[in-house]
């Protein structure tokens, strides 16, 4: 018997409404501000925390983990994207088109991947 159940993802980033409005792109839903340094994602598990000096995770490497990443599961690879690029995420491996996903950063430097359903 599980004694909790998963309530909220939580991504700290220097501009919590900025990076909620780069995931409402991606994934829908309605950003839900609770002041200035807290934002939900309405629609998903996602929340977004202001953290002064946040320093972003790099991809790969052993000093700065990603410590976690999110897989994003698309029907269309190349338009997906051209959606997240539009949003302003950066290709961190997406040059093997072969592979069934591809590695990105959010605008906050989080690393995601978009994988093919």
């Amino acid at each position: 018997m599980a004694i909790a159940s998963l309530g909220t993802v939580v991504l700290d980033c220097p501009d919590p409404h900025a990076l909620a409005a780069f995931y409402a792109g991606l994934l829908g839903g309605e950003p839900v501000p609770d002041g200035d340094t807290w934002v939900e994602l309405k629609g998903t598990l996602l929340a977004f925390q202001a953290a002064p000096g946040h320093v972003p995770p790099q991809w790969p490497s052993a000093d700065h983990s990603q410590q976690a990443h999110l897989d994003l599961t698309v029907e269309d690879l190349d338009a997906a994207e051209a959606k997240a690029l539009d949003l302003g995420a950066k290709p961190l491996d997406a040059e093997d088109r072969d592979r069934t996903w591809r590695v990105y950063a959010d605008p906050a430097g989080h690393p995601f991947c978009l994988c093919a359903c």
